[in-house]
């Protein structure tokens, strides 16, 4: 390092006397500047191409429990009369009306907007002026694409000898948990989080007793397994359209995932995937860090595979749609030479039978 004056002189005179080692400085500083602005022109290149795509980048999903149910019930009830009621669209409808705040939601809004298709007016008409139906229309069915629709689900006949189909039109979706196993939750989206750093939860806790068997909510295909520092064990399940992820985490010490659970699998909505527990808030493998055993949920939604691992992924509050979907819980039995749980009825619809 030069220090004074005295040194800086000494410096310039020994460059004098080897020029090569002035044109080798030379050198580094122009290819550094052609370097930088390459860099610059390119990074500035790319932030234009990611501004100019056109996907969703924001969605805050707020209907409330009631308005899902709402919607849903008047979607399942119109499949036997000239109307079809979309209970996605209505749901846009008011979102669209509400600038995207249920809190304003009233029951008597979504009556009216029934009234009016049940008339004969088309949701285009409807929402012809509305700037951003669109919008909301398209990150609703993001959502709730796959959760209502035809499907089969097969039981036991009264002999408990055979099994046939039964064909439905319904709520398709499953809740997280197994059918009879209690858990309890509350409204918990954005609160603090401080292991590793400060942050916001961004998924939904399901408190219940370690071992209690964890549902597939939708079919779709098993994208990761294994430990992670903040989930512990956890599992990501993909939908068919690329559109859901869900992730399972804090899953069972030891034993987290179902037997027949591997990376690449086709699920069936309503199979077991897992058990809950207590893992994660260690980078040590398999440790019980959590203070109390539950099961964390998550859902982020993907409108392109940049969003997937990014600084703004789009995770959704799903305290509500966790309420609506404890309306569809899947049965379940234990083997007792494995002790493994495995869903009780099976189940297909469409979109499984496509993908499987």
């Amino acid at each position: 390092m030069i220090k004074n004056a005295g040194e800086l002189k000494l410096f310039i005179i020994s460059v004098k006397k080897k020029p090569i080692i002035l044109f080798s400085l030379l050198s580094i500083g122009i290819l550094m500047l052609i370097f930088t602005l390459i860099f610059y022109k390119n990074t500035g290149e790319v932030s234009a191409q990611c501004e100019q795509k056109n996907f969703i980048k924001y969605v805050e999903f707020t209907p409330t429990c009631e308005a899902l149910e709402k919607a849903m019930k008047a979607d399942i009830n119109s499949q036997d009369q000239e109307v079809k009621i979309n209970w996605i669209e209505v749901l846009s409808y008011l979102a669209a009306k509400y600038g995207g705040d249920y809190k304003k939601y009233k029951s008597s809004d979504m009556d009216e907007l029934i009234k009016k298709l049940n008339s004969g007016e088309k949701i285009e008409d409807l929402t012809k002026s509305m700037k951003h139906y669109a919008y909301y229309n398209e990150a609703y069915t993001a959502v709730l694409k796959e959760f209502v629709g035809n499907y089969k689900i097969r039981k036991k006949s009264k002999d408990g000898q055979e099994t046939q189909w039964e064909e439905k039109y319904g709520l398709k979706a499953f809740s997280p948990i197994a059918k009879t196993f209690p858990y309890s939750h509350y409204s918990d989206f954005g609160a603090s989080r401080s292991y590793g750093f400060a942050r916001k939860h961004l998924g939904h806790d399901l408190m219940a007793a370690t071992g209690t068997p964890v549902v597939a909510i939708e079919s779709g295909i098993v994208e990761i397994m294994g430990w992670n520092q903040y989930g512990g064990w956890r599992v990501g399940i993909r939908s068919f359209d690329k559109k859901r992820y869900y992730y399972y985490a804090h899953l069972r010490q030891n034993k987290p995932y179902h037997t027949d659970l591997v990376e690449g699998k086709v699920v069936k909505a309503g199979d077991v995937i897992g058990y809950v527990g207590r893992t994660g808030y260690s980078t040590k493998e398999n440790a019980n860090n959590i203070d109390c055993s539950h099961l964390h949920l998550g859902m982020e939604l993907i409108f392109d595979e940049s969003q997937k691992e990014c600084n703004n992924e789009i995770w959704i509050d799903l305290y509500a749609i966790t309420k609506l979907l404890e309306k569809n819980r899947s049965s379940v039995i234990r083997v007792s030479e494995t002790k493994e749980f495995y869903r009780e009825f099976d189940f297909e619809d469409e979109n499984f039978m496509t993908n499987k």
